[in-house]
């Protein structure tokens, strides 16, 4: 499946960024550029990057034209077919910043996702992941491999785990100091249909888990894409006896 867009997190703090344009959907603009601590400029600045919220058709087009000419990458307000970068709605937790994206499609639809996932995210997010970060080198001791670090920290960060991510009650120290958990298991999933929105919360997780995933060749592109994209991929009739460390699942229809 292509990505109509690549979702990127820029540092803008210090950095140079024309904003053209007056208005609500201007002043909205201006807002979240501050909040990002960028230099705001006219059309004349030193950018690499141009939000252009101008009514004007003829007066934006011109704009836009003018900015693309020079090499600066446009973000066009109400004109995705024009937009080189688009603004996603964003759920601040700082430091994890969750960014909802349409590619232009609908503003209001990033917002409603915005609004029922900030009811979702506990305020304790933003310090299970500054916990993490001052833990690593601890965690680097604990879990000298990589492999091995990466498949405890995914089994501690499951639903009820010790690191679960929804709870607010997620110790980074306590996990630390606990026994570690044995990750090392083979899982069937068995679809229903090739949609993957029919995957169970459950079969989504260990997807998302895996270290390996044993499949059918029809197996459907759209499912195996919600896998990690470091997971390997094994075309087979059915998974071996031995699969290995780590989590492994046998993907087949039922």
């Amino acid at each position: 499946m292509t990505l109509h867009s690549l979702p990127l997190f820029v540092r803008l703090a210090g950095r140079g960024v024309i904003l053209l344009g007056e208005g609500e959907p201007a002043d909205a603009k201006r807002r979240l550029l501050e909040r990002a601590g960028a230099v705001i400029g006219d059309e004349g600045a030193d950018a690499q990057l141009a939000i252009v919220a101008i009514d004007d058709e003829i007066q934006a087009l011109e704009a836009i034209a003018r900015l693309k000419e020079r090499g600066v990458l446009v973000n066009a307000v109400d004109r995705p077919d024009l937009c080189d970068f688009t603004l996603p709605a964003i759920v601040d937790r700082d430091p994890v910043l969750v960014a909802i994206g349409t590619g232009g499609a609908s503003a209001g639809l990033a917002a409603a996702l915005r609004q029922r996932l900030e009811t979702l995210l506990p305020a304790a997010l933003g310090g299970l992941a500054q916990g993490l970060f001052e833990a690593r080198a601890a965690i680097r001791e604990r879990y000298p491999n990589a492999t091995d670090r990466r498949r405890a920290l995914g089994a501690a960060m499951r639903a009820g785990g010790a690191l679960d991510p929804l709870s607010e009650a997620a110790s980074v120290s306590t996990w630390l100091n606990a026994r570690s958990e044995n990750a090392d298991l083979l899982v069937e999933i068995r679809l229903t249909t090739a949609d993957p929105d029919d995957l169970t919360l459950r079969q989504a997780r260990l997807l998302g888990q895996a270290d390996r995933i044993y499949h059918r060749a029809n197996a459907p592109g759209a499912v195996l894409d919600r896998a990690r994209a470091d997971a390997v991929r094994i075309v087979c009739d059915a998974a071996p006896a031995d699969t290995g460390a780590g989590l492994s699942i046998d993907l087949g229809f039922a």
